[in-house]
């Protein structure tokens, strides 16, 4: 994930607690706010675990997200981890982030996605 679609300071993460809305799932929970540019912060607290499994939760969180990032609305999002996060293979973080967006209507139009399908078809790649 790139540096620009980061939240870093700590007043940001703060405005989407007091004004975002929420959802959650087994893994996660997602704070949204309507905003002019895309922004996402990731937030894992210590009663997950030590340092290094922090880190790690917080890795797959932003890699589960990246091939996201095209197709979400912009607005200020925050990714806050649950226990189960820590032992959850990669696809389920990935289904559940994808479920949370759906549920808070943050995805666009599938729109964007049906050229590239195309693309893929006229190359001759079977799907």
């Amino acid at each position: 994930m790139q540096r620009t679609y980061s939240l870093k300071k700590n007043a940001q993460f703060k405005y989407v607690y007091r004004r975002g809305n929420s959802g959650g799932s087994h893994e996660m929970v997602m704070l949204y706010v309507r905003a002019n540019t895309l922004k996402v912060g990731f937030s894992v607290g210590k009663k997950i675990g030590c340092a290094v499994q922090r880190n790690r939760v917080k890795r797959r969180l932003r890699a589960a997200c990246a091939p996201l990032l095209p197709r979400m609305k912009t607005g200020l999002y925050v990714f806050i981890a649950r226990q189960p996060a820590l032992t959850a293979d990669f696809d389920k973080l990935c289904r559940s982030m994808q479920y949370l967006l759906r549920k808070q209507n943050c995805l666009l139009t599938d729109g964007k996605e049906q050229p590239a399908k195309e693309e893929k078809k006229k190359a001759g790649d079977p799907e």
